[in-house]
């Protein structure tokens, strides 16, 4: 972490927050020293990719550049009308793995790309995130030696448009019962095993801006196990073309409170939202206080 970073207030970082300080120069995930590879369970990742050719690049560079020997690839693409064909066709040279084909959405895309992809192990990243370095290796430790848990996720760095550090969001302990009032779960970090995915039969393609957050919902109502890794895991970036900085307050809030209403039976209000997520984002704010002030750190950084 960056001295500037240091020296801004410990309580300044907060979940839920997408962008949390000037950005920092120089691109999050480019200089990070990579964890030595290991083997472990077959992992499938899917990224569904449409008109984002200027962070594609960086997004399958981020996942083929873990190294990881036992890594399983697609990129779904829904027929984009930029030079994302050009991305893909220089990265199947290289051994990339893709498909250009009209779909109904994200979460159809999604689906579609895991039926061409095997592995116990599966996770999707969007076509503008990031992986960080080592992220693999630490999953697949997870899941090697831990056959209880079925869902793991981890802390998150927040960049800008240029891969610029704007934000952190450190995640305290999984706990279940917050998953009823918000979803805090950082998508591009989250991996589960294909048994869980299989019971609950994929994502619902209703969702066009919600979909991980039910996902998430049914693996807690199937009797997932979660945990959540103790490192940073994967990096979100917000820029003005991103679906969640464009459609939170619209189509997003029409689908979360759809999931408030399924999970309590009832509509929730505003205030009650607050009142039980209030707790954790505490709880949130002295994780990330630790770790601004040197007490403890989260993995590469």
């Amino acid at each position: 972490m960056s001295n500037a970073a240091r020296k801004r207030s410990p309580w300044r970082t907060g979940l839920g927050r997408l962008v949390q300080y000037e950005a920092i120069q120089g691109r999050v995930g480019l200089s990070l020293a990579a964890s030595a590879t290991i083997s472990g369970p077959r992992i499938a990742i899917c990224t569904p990719s449409y008109n984002q050719a200027d962070h594609l690049d960086q997004t399958i560079a981020s996942v083929l550049e873990q190294n990881y020997p036992n890594l399983n690839y697609w990129v779904q693409d829904g027929g984009s009308t930029d030079h994302s064909p050009d991305v893909l066709e220089r990265w199947g040279e290289h051994g990339l793995r893709f498909e250009i084909a009209s779909d109904d959405g994200q979460a159809d895309a999604i689906n579609r790309g895991f039926e061409q992809v095997d592995g116990e192990v599966m996770a999707w990243l969007n076509s503008d995130d990031l992986l960080l370095p080592g992220s693999l290796n630490a999953v697949a430790e997870v899941f090697d030696q831990h056959p209880e848990i079925d869902v793991v996720y981890g802390h998150r760095i927040l960049i800008d448009g240029e891969g610029c550090d704007i934000g952190r969001w450190i995640m305290p302990k999984h706990d279940d019962e917050i998953l009823t009032w918000a979803d805090y779960v950082p998508q591009e970090t989250m991996f589960w095993r294909r048994s869980v995915w299989e019971k609950v039969g994929g994502l619902d393609t209703s969702f066009r801006f919600a979909l991980d957050w039910d996902l998430i919902l049914r693996f807690r109502d199937v009797g997932a196990n979660f945990y959540r890794i103790p490192q940073f895991l994967g990096a979100f970036r917000i820029h003005g073309e991103q679906k969640t900085s464009a459609q939170i307050d619209s189509l997003g809030k029409l689908e979360m409170d759809r999931l408030r209403t399924r999970s309590k039976g009832r509509p929730v209000t505003e205030r009650e939202i607050w009142e039980k997520t209030k707790p954790y984002l505490a709880k949130a704010s002295l994780y990330s206080a630790a770790w601004k002030l040197g007490v403890v750190k989260y993995g590469p950084e």
